[in-house]
């Protein structure tokens, strides 16, 4: 059997679809031949301060020659490349997205992060990505080797299909609070569609980018729908499961998305979806199930979530084929032997 440390900063348990796909991998891997320990590393990537990348040193260069180091990106893709030239044990690097493609960095920060990443991702035995949207990303614009790059999309569990409310026409959000998440352009989208009788409900953590959550707020207020939209916060699975079914239509206004995990979930509750075709959002949802815009574009989104609203027949006909598509989504055993298969390639 082979050996990983699997190495992944901040909070474990914390409630985002990076950390989501973390917790299962560690689960799984041990099902797939590798033996697979957890490796805590300082939770201030991507943003490390010089104590932490020593504390990143000093747990990371003690790991035995004969295991595997599998790194999360947000930690790895933030490493200096001298850190990383101090690890003796062979290197996966686990990327959900590029890091310098997160929304609201200054123009100096981008480019540090995309050196940065250039340069970590160029001393890692192989890259495993999330989907096929980030593979293509990292060999185009990092210059990462196309045969040195795994997709392991993220598995969905399967789930009863979702029964709606209809009236009023509930939509369903999921997501934290910050930038990337483009909450903002969806309250502008909905102000002009107050005719509706819809609410929206947002499931996503409110502490992950707090600017975000009070700009948010102030856009809920500002366009005067604090009766239509509810921010619930982090939700436990069976309280988020609740606002699933009860959904009629999911809504994703990203900006940019490595995959898109709650896309597939809606897919698996059989959901008609609104989203954007930033990054690999376009290619997570099959066509005849979702409507979709440029990310950004709040009007074009307006337009979309209105018909989307307005046409009843619209939305079954999406429901049937992302009900559909929910039988062909990839499970959690699937991306597990994915990333098994590559530690045992390059294990010593």
């Amino acid at each position: 059997m082979a050996r990983t440390l699997f190495a992944i900063p901040g909070d474990l348990s914390a409630p985002t679809g990076g950390y989501a796909y973390d917790r299962r991998v560690l689960a799984l891997l041990p099902e797939h031949g590798v033996e697979t320990r957890h490796v805590p590393l300082p939770g201030s990537y991507p943003a490390p301060t010089a104590a932490d990348l020593e504390a990143t040193a000093r747990a990371l260069r003690a790991a035995p020659q004969d295991v595997v180091l599998l790194i999360d990106g947000l930690a790895y893709s933030a490493m200096p490349a001298a850190l990383i030239e101090r690890f003796d044990a062979p290197i996966v690097a686990l990327v959900h997205h590029p890091l310098c493609l997160e929304t609201g960095l200054s123009a100096e920060r981008q480019a540090e992060l995309r050196r940065l990443e250039t340069e970590a991702l160029a001393r890692a035995r192989r890259v495993v990505v999330t989907s096929p949207t980030t593979a293509r990303a990292l060999a185009a614009d990092f210059g990462v080797a196309a045969q040195h790059i795994i997709v392991a999309e993220p598995g969905t569990d399967p789930a009863p299909r979702a029964r709606g409310t209809g009236n009023p026409l509930r939509m369903l959000a999921v997501g934290s609070l910050v930038p990337r998440k483009g909450y903002e352009i969806l309250i502008e989208a909905l102000r002009p569609l107050r005719h509706i009788d819809w609410r929206l409900d947002i499931a996503g953590a409110l502490d992950a980018h707090r600017d975000t959550a009070r700009r948010v707020r102030e856009a809920i207020e500002g366009a005067a729908l604090a009766d239509r939209v509810t921010l619930h916060g982090s939700l436990a699975d069976d309280r988020l499961a609740e606002l699933y079914a009860r959904a009629d239509l999911f809504v994703m206004p990203s900006l940019y998305e490595g995959y898109g995990m709650a896309l597939a979930e809606a897919l698996a509750r059989g959901l008609p979806i609104v989203c954007t075709t930033g990054g690999a959002a376009a290619e997570t949802v099959p066509d005849a199930a979702a409507l979709r815009v440029a990310p950004g574009d709040a009007r074009a989104l307006m337009w979309v979530l209105a018909r989307a609203l307005e046409d009843s027949a619209l939305r079954r006909r999406m429901a049937e084929a992302a009900w559909a598509a929910a039988a062909r989504l990839p499970r959690w055993p699937d991306t597990a032997r994915r990333i098994a298969e590559v530690i045992l390639e390059v294990a010593p």
